[in-house]
Formats: structure tokens, C-alpha cells, sequence
């Protein structure tokens, strides 16, 4: 049995077969989390102290990074007793996941490679989520992951966008095969892509493609909370390549002042928008980021680049939360 020790002093024990996660979780402790198949970097920790292997091979960290003694939580073992230089979430609650039947309630087409799903779960099915989580959606043994693009409410519904991929197995179910009141499964919830508590005056959400999906849930939850939020800027910027990619905005919201900002990579000529990535839009912006929160969602390309951008300009590197959507065939 080992001991793992936290940045704020929070300790726990793990096995010798047990990963960090995993013996953090048994033990009431959670940290920052998303695929749990060590294929993305939501769970990056750094070992200050002690030893650790990996339980898979680790195709996510680079040489340099596994030199400074980064480690995937959800794929290291600890070898001897550890130090990590990381916080747990806190009082966060993490709902258990479990899975539950559901039956589609409605397909719209927002554009052509993107869908609006609608599922309705049983009145007794009781699943509660974190606004911004994900969940496994399950159609004849195939099983992928979704945002959730409705915050959480007494509701019995949740609400997915969907992108075309071509040659996609869950693609061709979507977009030729699916129609009303099949029956899916949904397992969650999962990931740690919500919001956190913070005193920082800035809160910024970088989304490209589907991944406006948890921002959308997350922004809808700022604005039905009892909280204040009035001393916060919301700033939400939303890549895509071109103006017709664009399918959601939160200009109808009634009580958070938000600040939009679409950004087209690849824009025609009558654009008169920001136009390049979304990273380079928050620092031309000229946002104070020693006083931000950044949360980021889509491709891993932008979240790797965002992270690197936003750090190198001030961004202290905790404040920095992210989900990347990872394909799948």
C-alpha cells in the first residue's frame, strides 16, 4: 500500500494495482478526469516525489513532459509513495455514473454535419450531471461519447449536437439510420468539464465545432443559478471555418452579460468578424489573464495550442480546464 500525497496536503492510499484516479476516487477524492483510457490529457498530474508505471502505453505525453515526471492519473501505478503537484476539485459533487434507457425525442439538422439530439429518459431515471459533463450514448454494441448540451434541471430530457464524421460507425446511425422513439442507452455521467468556484473577475470559454456543447450547458446553468455574477465578465469565443458552421450563440440570454465572439478560420469575403483561431482572438482581446479562468472544448489541436498560447501570456497554468473530443471509429 502506498501513500499519495496532494499539493494541498489532501492524502490517500492506493494499492499496487490500482491507478492514481482510481485510488483517489475510492477513497473520496476527485481529480481532474475525462476519457480514463489514458488517450487524452484532462488528467495530466506532475510527480514531485516518488516512482510510477504506466498500465498502458502512454501515446499522449511527450519525451520532454515524461522527463519532468508528468504522468497520466488514470494510467499510473504508483512503484513508492508519491507527491503530485496538483489540487483535488474540492467539494465538487461528482454524481455516480450508472446507465439508464432512453428513447430519441427529436433529430434536427442544424447544418449539414451537425445534428440536434433529443433524448427522454424515464420519469424514474433520476440522472443528475454536472452542467458541462459528458456521457456515453450506447446503439447496438456501439458505444460513443457526448457533451451534454442542456444544463441540469428536474427535467427528464438531454439534449446532444452530433458531427457528421464520414466513414463513421455512430456517423452512419446518426445521419441514416436513427429516427424517432429508438431506444439508446446513456451511461454517465463522466468528465470533469464544469464550472469552478473562483474569486478571478474573467471567465472564458473557447469552443470549436460540437464543442459548444458543454459551454452552451454551463452558460445556461450561470443564468437559471441563484448566484451572482454580475462582478464577472463571461467572455465566449467560437471557432469554426466558415460563417454557415456557426449553429449556436448565447445572444438570447436575459440576465448574464456575455461577450461573444465568433472566429472563422477559413471566412469568405464579406466577413467583418475576428477571422484565424480562437486562441490568437482571446489575446488580441487584451484580457487581463492573470485574473481568467479559461475552460476549452474541441478539437485537441486547439485545446494543446490554447494551453500553450494563454500560459505564455500570463494565464496562471491551473486556471486552464479543457475537454477535447477525441474520434473514434
Amino acid at each position: 500500500m502506498f501513500q499519495i500525497t496532494l499539493k494541498n496536503n489532501k492524502t490517500f492510499n492506493c494499492d499496487k494495482d490500482s491507478t492514481i484516479f482510481e485510488a483517489a476516487k475510492s477513497n473520496g477524492v476527485a481529480l481532474e478526469h475525462s476519457c480514463l483510457t489514458a488517450r487524452c490529457r484532462s488528467c495530466v498530474v506532475k510527480v514531485i516525489g516518488g516512482e510510477t508505471k504506466n498500465r498502458l502505453d502512454d501515446l499522449v505525453l511527450s519525451i520532454d513532459e515524461k522527463e519532468q515526471n508528468y504522468v497520466l492519473s488514470c494510467n499510473a501505478i504508483p512503484t513508492k509513495d508519491l507527491t503530485l503537484d496538483v489540487e483535488d476539485l474540492g467539494d465538487i459533487i461528482l454524481y455516480e455514473k450508472k446507465i439508464v434507457p432512453s428513447k430519441i425525442q427529436s433529430i434536427e439538422y442544424l447544418t449539414k454535419n451537425v445534428i440536434k439530439l433529443s433524448l427522454r429518459l424515464p420519469p424514474t431515471a433520476n440522472f443528475k450531471f454536472n452542467s458541462g459533463q459528458y456521457v456515453n450514448l450506447i446503439w447496438s454494441g456501439i458505444n460513443r461519447s457526448y457533451s451534454v448540451a442542456n444544463y441540469y434541471k428536474e427535467k427528464s430530457n438531454l439534449i446532444f449536437f452530433i458531427k457528421k464524421y464520414e466513414g463513421g460507425l455512430m456517423s452512419d446511425y446518426w445521419f441514416n439510420k436513427a429516427k424517432e422513439n429508438d431506444l439508446l442507452r446513456v451511461e454517465g455521467p463522466l468528465g470533469s468539464f464544469f464550472l469552478r468556484e473562483t474569486n478571478k473577475k474573467n471567465i472564458i470559454f473557447l469552443a470549436t465545432g460540437t464543442g459548444v456543447a458543454p459551454v452552451k450547458s454551463i452558460i445556461e446553468d450561470l443564468e437559471n443559478s441563484d448566484k451572482d455574477f454580475s462582478n464577472k465578465k463571461v467572455y465566449i469565443f467560437v471557432g469554426a471555418r466558415y460563417e454557415e458552421d456557426l449553429f449556436w450563440s448565447p445572444n438570447l440570454l436575459k440576465t448574464l452579460e456575455i461577450i461573444y465572439i465568433p472566429v472563422l478560420s477559413r471566412s469568405k469575403d464579406d466577413w467583418v468578424g475576428k477571422k484565424g483561431y480562437v486562441q490568437n482572438a482571446v489575446i488580441d482581446q487584451n484580457i487581463d489573464l492573470t485574473n481568467s479562468q479559461v475552460y476549452a472544448c474541441g478539437s485537441n489541436e486547439m485545446i494543446e495550442s490554447a494551453k500553450i498560447i494563454l500560459t505564455a501570456n500570463a494565464l496562471p497554468e491551473n486556471q486552464f480546464f479543457s475537454d477535447a473530443f477525441i474520434c473514434t471509429n
